[in-house]
């Protein structure tokens, strides 16, 4: 679907989410919550618990209430501010599920048919999926209209998700003539690692669901930990190369030095220059004292703040407030439109 519009003129807003299942892992630290923080400083931000998402699958129930809570406290253990930013869990504000529903009935079913994390999770039996993993990307759609988001943060495998969301939008907005109503939002993938790689498999993405706990780094791993994991990750014979063309079908060499990049905070062809002609045993060290010093703060301070989960209770109960509050409006206003009395 073309872009062809009238141009959105509202105000610039960024939303993301992070879903509360297992533990998280340094994808999705360097993936999506490492760039959460500075976008506070610059734009209005939502960043919230998609609970809701969650449940697409089966889910214990005790489980989900405190990986919720862990994901807020993580998220405040890496930067972000709840003064600052909006902090919230999905459930707590009805307009996601509200526009949801609108949405499935704009959205059509060979969109959600393409969509590749549904063909994933999915696999070979659709019949025995949710009906939710399904209309997932509506829900997702809605987080991010709901406040009529501009911009959202996300991994390159998210970028999809998000370019149906522009679908959605668009059709909205021809449908019932109301141009530039919704925004068409724009994915902010930016950086090294936006997709983070499993430490045993160079070709898959590093995932909280995976049956082998080696294929990730947990936020919560211990320093004795990380270091066996990084020494044990997956490898070639060959030295490792001084350009990015050598990387050419190494996919455990360019995982490695990505992660180095991105926890140091420096270029990929900086990395890979850095480690070029040395052997994968000096990598992994460097990369082991990096990722150590980089992520203890991060479970210390993760820890901490779970000890007092009355408080996060009181952000994410506070921040869901100030969404609801951004998010009644715009529904109101979906709600003429559509023609709800």
């Amino acid at each position: 679907m073309s872009d062809v519009e009238v141009k959105y003129t509202g105000p610039e807003r960024v939303f993301s989410g992070v879903q509360p299942t297992g533990n998280l892992t340094l994808g999705n630290y360097l993936g999506a919550i490492k760039r959460f923080v500075p976008l506070q400083d610059e734009h209005e931000c939502l960043y919230c618990v998609v609970d809701m998402h969650a449940i697409t699958v089966w889910q214990d129930p005790a489980e989900l209430a405190r990986a919720t809570r862990e994901v807020t406290a993580a998220y405040i253990a890496c930067g972000l501010d709840p003064k600052r930013a909006i902090l919230f869990n999905q459930s707590k504000v009805h307009a996601h599920a509200e526009l949801a529903w609108i949405f499935n009935c704009v959205a059509r079913m060979g969109w959600m048919e393409r969509m590749t994390q549904f063909k994933e999770k999915s696999g070979k039996h659709k019949e025995r999926s949710s009906l939710g993993l399904f209309a997932y990307p509506a829900l997702m759609a809605a987080d991010i209209l709901a406040y009529k988001a501009t911009h959202v943060p996300v991994g390159e495998d998210q970028k999809q998700h998000v370019e149906l969301s522009r679908d959605i939008a668009q059709k909205f907005n021809m449908d019932y003539g109301v141009q530039g109503f919704f925004p068409l939002p724009e994915p902010v993938i930016q950086g090294a690692a936006t997709r983070v790689m499993s430490l045993r498999d160079g070709t898959k993405k590093m995932s909280k669901s995976d049956p082998s706990d080696m294929s990730r780094l947990n936020l919560t791993d211990d320093a004795d930990l990380i270091a066996k994991k990084i020494r044990k990750a997956k490898t070639d014979p060959d030295d490792l190369p001084s350009d990015e063309d050598g990387l050419e079908g190494r996919g455990e060499a360019r995982n490695l030095l990505n992660i180095y990049a991105a926890l140091s905070d420096i270029p990929f062809g900086d990395a890979v220059r850095q480690f070029g002609g040395k052997q994968f045993r000096q990598l992994k060290e460097e990369l082991t004292e990096l990722t150590v010093a980089k992520l203890t703060p991060i479970t210390d301070e993760t820890r901490r703040l779970m000890s007092d989960t009355a408080e996060i209770d009181r952000i994410l109960n506070d921040g869901a407030e100030r969404a609801s509050a951004l998010a009644e409006p715009i529904m109101k206003e979906i709600r003429r439109i559509v023609g709800f009395v």
